[in-house]
């Protein structure tokens, strides 16, 4: 059976794939899962209340949304973090981020619009890798929904620009879709007009009022991080792996802080790496 190739387009000139030994340096996240481990158990031993107080109803609800070929189970230890602070998280809803972009956003976009008819305002929406790109794309075409989004190692200049094992995840979709398993990523999907929609999508602009936080690494060994640094977004450096940006402690304090401003950030107040 014929390969499946990327559409070029998603890979625009100026960005590659990732080096296949770049992926060695995903064994950190062993790492940064034991430094959440140890903070964890550090605040279940001092039994602390939540951090900013009581829970703060004036702030909007946060929606996580996983990362490709995994589900909302990923986003646990984030969700736990931020809910200490006093913020409402709500799951995405996706169980294996496996299946059609464009469904997902759409599927996402229902969801936001559930979460925010619950509570009563606009959400925000933290995104990992593939569901970063989601949540830019629900938030270009709803700004009335989205207030804001913080995406983390999400390549959305060139969504193809990632390691070759990912490459080969994307043809057993591929290759599964067409043995006829519903629901998984097809052709069209990286190769066709789906494709092309979906990454329009991911493209367009957003309203002056979203607001909009890209966190990115250098040391990401998945995705080539320059395409996680969109010229829409603040951009702002951390030191985590790409799996580990879910569970580092110095990411999820970066996303706690961005939460809880019920305002827009300066560039100042968000820097917590080396903002690009």
């Amino acid at each position: 059976m014929t390969p499946t190739t990327l559409a070029p387009f998603l890979r625009p000139e100026g960005f590659g794939p990732v080096p296949a030994a770049a992926v060695l340096r995903e064994g950190s996240v062993v790492t940064e899962l034991g430094r959440y481990a140890l903070r964890r158990g550090r605040e279940r031993l001092e039994r602390r209340p939540f951090a900013g107080g009581s829970p703060g109803r004036e702030l909007e609800p946060v929606v996580l949304v996983p990362g490709f070929l995994v589900g909302d189970l990923t986003m646990t230890p984030m969700a736990q973090a931020l809910r200490r602070d006093g913020l409402h998280t709500y799951r995405s809803h996706i169980h294996a981020n496996i299946g059609c972009t464009v469904s997902a956003a759409d599927q996402l976009e229902a969801r936001l619009e559930s979460v925010a008819a619950r509570r009563g305002s606009q959400v925000r929406v933290v995104g990992h890798s593939l569901g970063g790109m989601l949540a830019r794309s629900v938030a270009a075409r709803r700004p009335d929904l989205v207030s804001g989004i913080v995406t983390l190692g999400s390549p959305v200049l060139a969504p193809g620009a990632h390691h070759p094992s990912l490459t080969a995840s994307v043809e057993l979709l591929v290759r599964l879709s067409r043995a006829g398993l519903r629901g998984l990523m097809a052709e069209d999907c990286v190769a066709g007009v789906c494709a092309r929609s979906a990454f329009d999508q991911c493209q367009a602009p957003l309203a002056p009022a979203v607001d909009y936080t890209a966190v990115f690494s250098r040391r990401d060994g998945v995705v080539d991080h320059r395409a996680c640094v969109d010229p829409a977004a603040r951009a702002v450096e951390v030191t985590s792996s790409h799996l580990g940006m879910v569970v580092d402690p110095e990411v999820i304090d970066l996303v706690r802080e961005i939460l809880a401003q019920p305002r827009q950030l300066s560039l100042v107040e968000v820097d917590r790496g080396e903002i690009a």
